[in-house]
């Protein structure tokens, strides 16, 4: 690998035998497509699981730059430990069960990055857990995707999927590892750094739906508050959240519950 590579991957991992697999294969299916392999330093962070985990990374090790697996806080925890230990110019989270949507993003995403911008975002496709697709997250749910995205368009929360922002890293904060969305967070702050956000017309990943602030939804719902709060003000913050609620209801009354 190189030592100053221009992406790094980040896959998060606790217990995630089930899933893994997919997300390794799809990450050595793009590396193999392109000629920047070298380019690229993949990492897996695992919270000291317990299940196979381990084992399957293994058989993917030599794609893998590092695997580190001890306890942890937590899922930001372990983002944060990524963070630490990432040499990229760029930053890519894909957990445990999202893949790369196909074999040819690598080569897209670095003939994207000769125009350096400090992020760039597109859509993602939903899966469930046997990996079939459910459709677009800008037509599933009521976060449509705008192609000038600016720190303002997350007043309604989170704008564009996790994994399919990708930002440099030298502007990338540390998150707050008590917040179940301190993605939101993350990425507005990443936004406010930014000078050009670049939109991709095509799909970086396929994200498996679910996850931390699915379930543990009312926990979820305050923490996005407060990250609100903290961004557009206490008064701004308790408006959208109305907005929010009857703009949810009147969508999943429309196209059924989306989450």
């Amino acid at each position: 690998m190189n030592e100053t590579p221009q992406l790094t991957i980040i896959t998060i991992t606790y217990n995630a035998e089930r899933f893994l697999e997919r997300t390794l294969k799809s990450v050595e299916q793009a590396l193999q497509d392109t000629e920047r392999a070298f380019e690229t330093e993949y990492l897996i962070i695992d919270g000291n699981s317990t299940d196979g985990t381990l084992q399957i990374a293994a058989k993917y090790k030599p794609i893998i730059s590092r695997i580190v697996s001890e306890p942890d806080r937590g899922l930001y925890d372990a983002m944060n430990k990524g963070l630490a230990r990432a040499t990229g110019k760029y930053i890519w989270f894909l957990n445990a069960g999202d893949e790369i949507y196909n074999v040819n993003v690598l080569e897209k995403l670095f003939l994207s990055f000769e125009s350096q911008a400090d992020v760039y975002y597109s859509d993602a496709m939903l899966v469930k857990d046997d990996g079939s697709e459910v459709g677009l997250r800008s037509r599933f749910t009521p976060h449509d995707l705008p192609k000038n995205l600016k720190w303002q368009d997350f007043a309604f929360g989170m704008k564009v999927c996790h994994q399919a922002f990708i930002a440099k890293r030298e502007i990338a904060p540390y998150y707050d590892d008590q917040n179940l969305s301190a993605d939101i967070d993350w990425e507005i702050q990443i936004l406010k750094r930014s000078d050009q956000v670049q939109y991709l017309d095509f799909l970086l990943c396929k994200y498996l739906m679910g996850g931390i602030s699915v379930k543990n939804h009312r926990r979820s719902l305050m923490d996005r508050f407060h990250v609100l709060r903290k961004h557009f003000g206490l008064f701004p913050a308790l408006f959208n959240h109305v907005l929010i609620f009857q703009r949810g209801f009147q969508f999943a009354r429309r196209n059924g519950r989306y989450w």
